[in-house]
């Protein structure tokens, strides 16, 4: 009776949603405020309402249902407890209803804190998010219901898939979700500010769209947290999960995930010039579009069954055309829509070459360049094959090359941002306060290509550029502290932190991309491995019986010279329910560097196949991610985005045309204004 339940819970959530996305929209168009007024309680209901089918399927995991069809292929009797939790999300049908779920927190929230907003643009975001909620909502229902009872009920289920059964798999696809799906508040924003063009475009914008885009800016900020802490948490899951001892592989569901963290990061800064000055307006709104719309195509390429992968979900056809279908429509219509109405390009001040303005905007083009090229990668073999071009393989080597030469640049242009003047500034005043800093980075670059033992250019790339971005954020520190230390806001603290965590990143990223060593070879009980000063010795292989699991337990004594450093057990693991064989890596962290082992197949005559990695500073890529989410979410919290630095609406918002409804207030926001430093990102001239 309870599966029964939680379908008519799915089934009452996407009539509650069609509700939500019609009267409000509609009443919006027509300044009925009866009907706008139904979508902050329609929200609430949906959530409410999507919650209940996601507790239900959790229910039936947890209970070991296998009259669900859902449950009896993704769980089994000797599943332990922990998984029976996370394996709600572990196949298709249970991801998209956490993907819906997340969709309708993200959707409660807005309703809860646009209170601020005027009535006619929150009854627009609800409306458009309706949309998107309906269009996932009847995907469950009509191609991947995962409620669907099986008759008569199997006596025993498959099990999770064992790659899934992680611990990093807990968090990770809720992580990455909440990134995915809160690109869906800027998505909306942009959607409705496009509907209301025409109130724009007669002299409002100025009274209406930077306050607007304030109330928007904090959403973005997290989802882009949430969205950069998911992809590294993939990357670390890969890393120590898969026994390969890579962290990034350019995977194509990889590069879906990487897509619109890309067009995210661009959309960030773009959002942060249009709310101070005016300018990007056009850029803004596309960027919005593109982050959501890139969110929806790595669904499509998960789902549909396009893609080989480990990440990938297996799915039939049909489900991939429905996901192909509302792709168009969502991606189409949306695109049209900013054809037909987006802002003109006169819009903001006017500047000069020679301006932060103009830094930004090289900003984005990079990062959309970058974005394109990944796209162009990812799609392209798929292309190829549809139009019977022939089988074409597009692997790292035209990633990894492509990105550096995209991004190079950035590294190089990124101090200089927050130095520079906006409209107008001389281009040496910068570069004066910058060059000690470059040459300390240019100097510890030869340093490092001298003294690196391998991966020369690398190594020296990676300190260098490092060094560059670190120093010269730092350097903008020092000047403001020195400064006005009052006007230091948590918008410039967020924003050092995140460049300070592409310098970490840099570091892990390019250092153990030139300094990692490997070794794979047969040992035998007792042999030892010499690499990067460290002594491994094989000492042979235990049986070792898990929950539902048995496992090939090995021990790898790990010796530096006399002394002891730790005792390593990687494992081969063969589940008891379908007999896959997973690999099990044993790792000995250390903040600059990692000690890794796998162990690999029985050769015979009691030797295995052993995989030995050193990993040098490979954590500091991980740390440099969580230092840039921790970027998104500290400047999230900025004074000037509480609701109480917005414009609030009149009580009664449409006793008179509800297109000049804050014409009281406009006078207050405009001195509010001018009164304010003219900082982008909080950071204003040092």
């Amino acid at each position: 009776m309870l599966p029964e339940l939680g379908q008519i819970a799915l089934i009452l959530a996407l009539l509650v949603g069609i509700l939500q996305a019609g009267l409000p929209l509609a009443g919006a168009q027509r300044g009925v405020e009866a009907w706008m007024r139904v979508a902050r309680p329609a929200a609430y209901a949906q959530l409410v309402l999507v919650a209940l089918a996601f507790g239900l399927l959790t229910a039936g995991f947890v209970a070991r249902d296998f009259s669900l069809r859902y449950v009896a292929e993704n769980s089994n009797s000797l599943l332990p407890v922990v998984y029976r939790y996370t394996a709600v999300w572990g196949a298709h049908e249970g991801s998209l209803l956490l993907w819906t779920l997340i969709l309708a927190l993200w959707t409660a929230a807005v309703a809860r804190f646009s209170r601020a907003l005027p009535m006619r643009v929150s009854a627009r975001v609800l409306g458009v998010m309706g949309v998107v909620g309906v269009g996932f909502l009847a995907f469950l229902i009509f191609t991947s219901n995962p409620f669907e009872r099986l008759l008569p009920a199997a006596a025993e289920g498959r099990d999770l898939n064992p790659l899934l059964q992680d611990p990093g798999m807990i968090i990770h696809p809720p992580m990455l979700y909440l990134g995915y799906v809160g690109f869906s508040v800027p998505f909306a924003f942009a959607i409705a500010a496009l509907l209301d063009a025409a109130a724009l475009r007669q002299g409002q914008g100025e009274r209406e769209w930077r306050d607007w885009l304030r109330w928007t800016r904090p959403w973005t900020n997290v989802a882009w947290g949430f969205l950069t802490l998911g992809i590294a948490l993939g990357s670390w899951w890969a890393y120590y999960e898969l026994g390969w001892g890579g962290w990034w592989f350019w995977d194509p569901v990889e590069n879906a995930s990487f897509m619109p963290w890309l067009a995210g990061t661009a959309l960030l800064h773009s959002q942060a010039v249009t709310e101070k000055r005016g300018s990007f307006a056009g850029w803004t709104l596309l960027l919005a579009i593109a982050a959501f719309s890139l969110s929806l195509l790595g669904t499509f390429l998960v789902r549909s069954g396009v893609l080989t992968s480990v990440h990938a979900f297996a799915a039939d056809p049909t489900r991939g055309l429905f996901v192909l279908i509302f792709l168009g429509i969502v991606i189409g219509g949306s695109l049209l829509l900013y054809a037909l109405r987006s802002p003109d390009g006169g819009d903001g001040k006017p500047f000069a070459p020679a301006s932060r303005e103009t830094l930004l905007l090289l900003n984005n083009l990079l990062l959309t360049a970058a974005c394109a090229m990944v796209l162009l990668g990812t799609l392209y073999p798929m292309l190829a094959d549809a139009l019977e071009l022939g089988k074409i393989s597009v692997g790292p080597p035209y990633f990894a090359l492509l990105f550096t030469v995209l991004m190079a640049p950035m590294v190089l242009l990124l101090p200089f941002g927050p130095l520079t003047r906006w409209q107008r500034d001389e281009m040496a005043k910068p570069l004066r306060l910058l060059v000690p800093w470059l040459g300390l980075a240019v100097g510890v670059g030869i340093a490092a290509f001298f003294l690196a033992p391998q991966g020369k250019w690398k190594t020296a790339a990676g300190l260098a550029g490092a060094t560059w971005i670190a120093a010269g954020t730092l350097r903008f520190v020092w000047a403001r502290v020195r400064g006005n230390g009052s006007r230091f806001t948590a918008e410039m603290l967020g924003m050092t932190l995140a460049h300070l965590g592409v310098a970490v990143f840099l570091i892990g990223a390019l250092l153990v991309e030139g300094l990692s060593a490997q070794r794979e070879l047969a040992v035998m009980p007792g042999q030892s491995v010499q690499l990067g000063g460290y002594d491994f010795r094989f000492d042979g292989v235990q049986q070792r019986v898990g929950p539902n699991f048995t496992a090939d337990y090995g021990s790898v004594q790990v010796m530096r010279g006399t002394a002891s450093i730790d005792t390593l057990h990687p494992e081969k693991r063969s589940y008891a329910a379908g007999g896959q064989v997973m690999t099990e890596a044993a790792l000995q962290p250390g903040f600059t560097r990692d000690l890794y082992v796998a162990l690999g197949e029985p050769l015979g005559g009691g030797a295995w196949a052993l995989r030995v990695h050193v990993k040098p500073f490979v954590r500091w890529i991980w740390l440099g991610a969580i230092l840039m989410a921790l970027g998104g979410f500290v400047t999230a919290t900025d004074r000037r985005f509480r609701m109480q630095n917005l414009v609030r609406e009149p009580a009664d918002p449409y006793a008179r045309d509800p297109a000049t409804a804050w014409e009281p207030s406009i006078g207050v926001m405009i001195a509010r204004d001018h009164q304010r430093p003219d900082d982008s990102f909080g950071d204003g001239d040092p």
